[in-house]
């Protein structure tokens, strides 16, 4: 069982930056594709990125070019740096780890960003 807790959500005015982290617990961190995803209400929960063990990274087309992810494996941490944030950016973002078993999910993190 992987339990995974997000953090750094916030408010933000548009243009600026947020970093999320996701803390990874009771599995082999390096093992899993880590991803983000993202939700507003009356939607579809929706790809943001991922990073596989690997290290090779996927973006939304949205996204590209404004959100890093990465991963410490050290720290079984997946983080998601956020730049020039848009207010179509504000959603819940929640984090996913994909393995051999079923897919785990965190709580979410509420990222609002005013325009």
């Amino acid at each position: 069982q992987v339990q995974l807790v997000e953090s750094g959500g916030g408010l933000v005015q548009a243009g600026g930056s947020l970093r999320l982290s996701c803390a990874a617990s009771g599995g082999t961190f390096s093992w899993y594709c880590m991803a983000w995803f993202r939700q507003v209400p009356g939607k579809e929960r929706e790809f943001v990125a991922d990073i596989r063990s690997s290290g090779s990274t996927n973006y939304a087309d949205s996204v590209k070019g404004r959100f890093t992810i990465s991963r410490d494996n050290t720290k079984n941490t997946v983080y998601l740096q956020m730049n020039s944030l848009k207010a179509e950016d504000t959603a819940v973002y929640y984090c996913k780890a994909d393995g051999l078993g079923p897919a785990y999910w965190g709580q979410g993190t509420q990222v609002t960003v005013s325009s």
